[in-house]
C-alpha cells in the first residue's frame, strides 16, 4: 500500500506549514471556502512579525525615542530630571505587546475554524507529513494542497571564532534586562540600524561595522549618507569599508573584534554583540526533497511568479520562497494565493510595488526605484531633492533632520521612486505610493493645495526646482 493510502494518514484538503502573515491567513480563507484545514506551527503562532520582528522591535524603538525626546527636553523649554532607562521595563513592555498579539492571531486562526496543530513538520512524501508533536508523538497527514510559511532565521556568518564567543542576534538582544555598556554590531543593513540607534539612545556606546561603502545597500548612497550623518551627530560610530577578520571573547568578558578597516587593522572592544549580517530560510527540517520541491543553493524555495513550487499543489510564500522580507510583501503572497486557489483568478507577483520603511529615527521610507536602478531602465531621468529643514512642519517640531528625493521620468513626468529620510518618512513615502499608483504626474502636486503647516506640503516644494 502506498504511504499517501495509509489509513494511518488523516486527511485534510489543505495543510498550511507556518502560521505567519501569509499562512495564518490562508488558512482561515481555505476554511471559508469548505476546505478542512491543518495549519502547523513549531514555535509560535503569527510567525516573526509578531513574535520577534516588526512589533516587538517597534515597541522598543518607541521607548528609545521617548528616551531621546526626555534628554531633549530643555530644547524645547521643558526640564526632565532624573531620567533613567529601565531596561527590564522596557522589555516587560515589549513581552506584554507580543503576547497580546500573539493571543489575537490565535483567537482570529481558531475562530475561523482551523486546527491549529503545535509541532515540527516534514514531508514524508509527495502530499503527506509527519508532524513530531510539540508535547510528544507523532501524527501523519496527508492533503492534496500544501502552502509552506516557514519564514527564516538570523544567521551567523562564517567569521572565525564567532561560535566560541557569546553573541546575539535580533531576537536574543531583545531580552536583555541591562543595557549593554559598548554594544558593537556586525552589518549596516535595516536590522543594525534600527538596534544600533534604539541602544544608542537607551545609553550605550554603539560601533557598527559594515564592509561594504555606505549604510543600507540597497539604498543610494546619498540617502544611506544623510543616515551615516545623523547617527554619527547622535553619537554612533559607522565603521565602513570593514571587513572582520575574527572574533575573541576576553577574560574580562569583552568582546574582541579584528577589522581590517581600508588600509588600517584595528581592534575594537565592547561588552556586547550583535550579529546583524543576514537571515537564513527555515527549510532544512522540512524534507521537501520527498514532495519533489526544489530550493536554491541558500535553501529559499524555488517558485514561479504563481508561487508555485516545483511540485504540483504546493505553494510556497514569503521570505522562505524568496519574496522580500517584509510583513506586508508575504500578506499580498498571501492575496495571490487566495485569488488563485480560491476565487478562480490569475493573479501574479510581478509588477507590484515594493513600500517600507526603515524605522530609525527620523525614519527612511521607500517606494519604487532608487536613482541607481532608475538610470538603468529610464533614458531620461530627473532627480528632486529637499532637506526637511526646508519643512516648516519640521522646523516647528524641531525634526528637521533628513532629506527628501523624488526620482521622475522625465519623458512622461511620472514618479518612480521615492525616499523619504525625515519625520514620518514612511507615512510621507506612502503619499508618494499613492500618487504613483494613480499615475499622477509630479506638476500636479507642484501645483496642488495642501494644508498648512503640514509634512504634506514638502510634495509642493520638492519638485519646485524640477
Amino acid at each position: 500500500m502506498a504511504e499517501n493510502d495509509s489509513p494511518e494518514a488523516e486527511q485534510y484538503d489543505a495543510i498550511i506549514i507556518g502560521s505567519g502573515q501569509g499562512g495564518g491567513p490562508l488558512s482561515t480563507a481555505l476554511v471559508a471556502a469548505g476546505k478542512r484545514t491543518a495549519l502547523i506551527e513549531r514555535e509560535y503562532i503569527g510567525g516573526t512579525c509578531i513574535n520577534t520582528g516588526c512589533s516587538p522591535t517597534k515597541t522598543m524603538v518607541a521607548s528609545a525615542r521617548v528616551a531621546y525626546l526626555a534628554r531633549r527636553g530643555p530644547e524645547y523649554g521643558v526640564e526632565v530630571e532624573g531620567e533613567t532607562v529601565d531596561q527590564k521595563v522596557v522589555r516587560q513592555r515589549k513581552r506584554n505587546l507580543v503576547a497580546s498579539f500573539e493571543a489575537g492571531s490565535r483567537r482570529a486562526i481558531e475562530a475561523g475554524g482551523v486546527e491549529i496543530i503545535m509541532g515540527e513538520a516534514r514531508f514524508t512524501g509527495p502530499k503527506s507529513i509527519e508532524v513530531r508533536l510539540r508535547g510528544g508523538g507523532t501524527r501523519h497527514l496527508h492533503a492534496d494542497l500544501f502552502a509552506i510559511d516557514t519564514g527564516s532565521r538570523p544567521a551567523d556568518p562564517p567569521l572565525p571564532g564567532l561560535s566560541a564567543v557569546p553573541h546575539f542576534n535580533s531576537t536574543t538582544l531583545m531580552e536583555v534586562d541591562e543595557v549593554p555598556e559598548h554594544l558593537l554590531i556586525l552589518g549596516g543593513g535595516y536590522i543594525a540600524v534600527e538596534f544600533g540607534q534604539m541602544f544608542r539612545r537607551f545609553g550605550s556606546r554603539v560601533t557598527i561595522v559594515e564592509r561594504g561603502a555606505h549604510l543600507l545597500a540597497r539604498e543610494d548612497s546619498d540617502m544611506a549618507e544623510a543616515l551615516r550623518a545623523i547617527f554619527e551627530e547622535d553619537g554612533i560610530e559607522v565603521l565602513l569599508n570593514a571587513t572582520v577578520k575574527d572574533v575573541a571573547s576576553s577574560v574580562a568578558g569583552t568582546v574582541r573584534l579584528t577589522a581590517q578597516i581600508e588600509d588600517e587593522v584595528q581592534v575594537l572592544v565592547g561588552s556586547h554583540l550583535l550579529v546583524a549580517t543576514g537571515r537564513t530560510p527555515n527549510t532544512e527540517v522540512l524534507n521537501l526533497s520527498a514532495a519533489g520541491v526544489e530550493v536554491t543553493e541558500f535553501g529559499v524555495i524555488k517558485v514561479n511568479e504563481r508561487l508555485e513550487t516545483s511540485a504540483d499543489g504546493i505553494y510556497a510564500l514569503g521570505e522562505v520562497a524568496g519574496s522580500p522580507a517584509f510583513t506586508h510583501i508575504s500578506y499580498d503572497d498571501f492575496r495571490v494565493l487566495r485569488a488563485n486557489l480560491i476565487e478562480g483568478g490569475n493573479r501574479t507577483t510581478e509588477d507590484r510595488m515594493l513600500p517600507y520603511t526603515v524605522f530609525t529615527d527620523p525614519q527612511l521610507g521607500r517606494i519604487g526605484m532608487t536613482e541607481r536602478e532608475a538610470r538603468q531602465v529610464y533614458p531620461h531621468v530627473k532627480v528632486a531633492t529637499m532637506p526637511m529643514a526646508n519643512v516648516a512642519r519640521a522646523l516647528e517640531t524641531g525634526e528637521s533632520r533628513g532629506t527628501v528625493k523624488a526620482v521622475v521620468d522625465a519623458d512622461t513626468q511620472q514618479i518612480v521612486g521615492a525616499a523619504v529620510l525625515g519625520l514620518e518618512g514612511g507615512e510621507i513615502m506612502a503619499m508618494f505610493q499613492l500618487v504613483m499608483m494613480g499615475r499622477i504626474r509630479y506638476p500636479v502636486l507642484k501645483d496642488a493645495i495642501f494644508a498648512h503647516p503640514t509634512l504634506a506640503e514638502l510634495l509642493n516644494n520638492v519638485f519646485a526646482e524640477l
